[in-house]
């Protein structure tokens, strides 16, 4: 009897061996440009003999309706985590309190940090004497280092860029293989994808990235897409629930048909590892050491967030006098400057993080903002946040229309390439960091000493505030301010994002990145959709 996989070689043959191509790498982008657009594919011809059927009927699937939750904690279904409005894979972990962990950025060889892109919420604010800092909240699980499953095609490292109507989505692991794509599973990078028109010629072929996405500029009509998979790699099955969710590509041909009018990004194809394991060629079974940091100093600004994140740990690496006797002091590493910082194994996180709970008596509640997909009325264009705090401190944020995402880019901090970004990238996994919203709060700062900054986010305090989501920027407002609950409860909830009106800002279900600006700082319009925030330091710090 033939077995699937060989009767998917045969069904193949005669185009997989024609139609592997490879991915060429371009550059990325820099604080004075975007990556180049990619070209429209042309309408499809009818003159050539169509392609033979080798996939089944499509089965029209349902569109699951777009979720809202929040913004108080009966309002997330169970397993939800209130600081992002995803589920999460371990419920359980939504009952230890959360871990505030102080991540260094400067010197440069910190860079890339462990765990960051684990974090629902991740503050970055500036030290002093250009430098910035990272504290990451983490909430509802735990980092994990990876070794990601790969296709064996060349990685695509460019943002995509939209250029007309998009087909396309994101190529997955099935990690519980029920087919359906879950916010916990990862995405699957090095997979080659074909396009093809209704008559069957091809007309396009790419990649997908570190992440798993993958996406072909189209007009209007009918295509199939194909994916190209290693001898190590199957399809999950196919169409399990909504289209939002499910597995398109047909498992023994590894196509799917579709026919689209507008911008259709619900192609997906969710992969599960084949019988016959084979490694991955040219990736080390080594793990990355299962470590997060690099760990560093704390700064006055972590009293006041610690405050609103009720019963959190607060980690970091010593701090001076003056800062050390205002912080709570659930655990502290020691204060190296090698390496950047200090190292946090994930074992000792993990037993830290359950050691605080026991002493979490009145309980905490994380909820307080609203998450909804439906993009919200009153958006003005974004698709490029530059973020310059110093020469040697430059960063930029790129809409991804496939994400539907911020994809983060970062300097090398040195004088032979002021400007020049790169993909930022976790240390844990090697894949790029993305947050659904990137968000800037504008409080008030004073100067305790040039090198020492008191940035009030205390209880009780409100302030401006932009909200960049789905490619579009928001004005809204930063508030400490305490609700009914907290009156009622004498319980704090986390800062929370308010409408200019008082009525919760609609965040995109996913992770949110925090720069905290001076109230000096400067978000202008460069137009085309790109914005820049110029961060100034108030006076008398260095």
């Amino acid at each position: 009897m033939i077995n699937q996989k060989t009767l998917r070689a045969m069904l193949l043959l005669g185009i997989v061996m024609i139609n592997l191509l490879a991915c060429t790498k371009t550059g990325v982008p820099t604080t004075e440009s975007i990556p180049t657009e990619q070209p429209t594919i042309p309408s499809p011809e009818a003159t050539v003999t169509p392609l033979s059927t080798s996939t089944s009927t499509p089965v029209p699937q349902p569109l699951a309706t777009p979720s809202s939750f929040g913004p108080d904690l009966e309002d997330f279904p169970a397993g939800y985590n209130p600081l992002n409005g995803q589920p999460v894979e371990n419920p359980g972990l939504l009952q230890i309190p959360a871990m505030l962990i102080s991540v260094s950025h400067f010197p440069p060889v910190a860079r890339p940090q462990a765990g960051l892109s684990f974090a629902p919420w991740v503050f970055e604010f500036y030290i002093t004497e250009g430098a910035t800092r990272f504290l990451s909240v983490f909430h509802g699980t735990y980092p994990m280092p990876e070794i990601p499953v790969t296709g064996d095609c060349e990685i695509r490292t460019e943002p995509f860029r939209k250029t007309s109507q998009i087909l396309g989505n994101q190529v997955w692991l099935d990690k519980n293989n029920n087919g359906r794509l879950e916010s916990f599973e990862n995405g699957v990078a090095g997979i080659c994808v074909n396009l093809y028109d209704k008559a069957g010629q091809m007309v396009a072929s790419t990649t997908t990235d570190t992440n798993g996405y993958y996406g072909f500029n189209v007009q209007p009509a009918k295509y199939r897409v194909e994916f190209i998979l290693p001898e190590w790699l199957e399809f999950t099955t196919e169409n399990i629930g909504d289209e939002n969710g499910d597995s398109d590509a047909n498992p023994l041909s590894g196509m799917a048909d579709v026919e689209i009018e507008t911008t259709h990004l619900l192609l997906d194809a969710g992969l599960v590892p084949s019988e016959n394991v084979i490694p991955t060629p040219g990736k080390s079974a080594q793990l990355p050491p299962a470590e997060i940091g690099p760990i560093r100093s704390g700064r006055l600004l972590y009293a006041d967030i610690a405050g609103f994140f009720q019963d959190s740990c607060l980690v970091y690496a010593f701090a001076s006098e003056e800062v050390l006797e205002k912080l709570p002091q659930c655990s502290m590493v020691a204060h190296e400057d090698a390496g950047g910082g200090s190292m946090m194994s994930l074992e000792r996180m993990q037993a830290v993080a359950e050691d605080n709970m026991r002493y979490s008596r009145r309980g905490f509640n994380y909820s307080g903002n609203l998450f909804t997909e439906t993009i919200p009325d009153g958006g003005v264009p974004a698709n490029q946040i530059n973020v310059y705090v110093a020469t040697l401190n430059q960063s930029g944020w790129t809409y991804d229309p496939l994400y539907g995402a911020w994809l983060r880019f970062v300097d090398n901090a040195d004088n032979a390439t002021v400007g020049e970004l790169h993909a930022d990238t976790d240390r844990l996994t090697g894949r790029q960091l993305h947050f659904e919203n990137f968000i800037v709060i504008f409080p008030e700062v004073d100067v305790i000493s040039p090198t020492n900054l008191d940035i009030h986010l205390e209880q009780g305090d409100s302030g401006r505030a932009l909200l960049f989501r789905d490619g579009l920027k928001y004005e809204i407002e930063w508030s400490t301010m305490s609700g009914e609950f907290e009156k009622n409860s004498g319980q704090r909830r986390p800062m929370q994002f308010q409408n200019p009106d008082g009525s919760p800002a609609e965040l995109k279900p996913g992770n949110s990145w925090i720069f905290v600006a001076s109230p000096y700082s400067i978000v202008s319009n460069e137009g085309s959709g790109t914005w820049k925030l110029r961060y100034y330091a108030p006076a008398g710090s260095k």
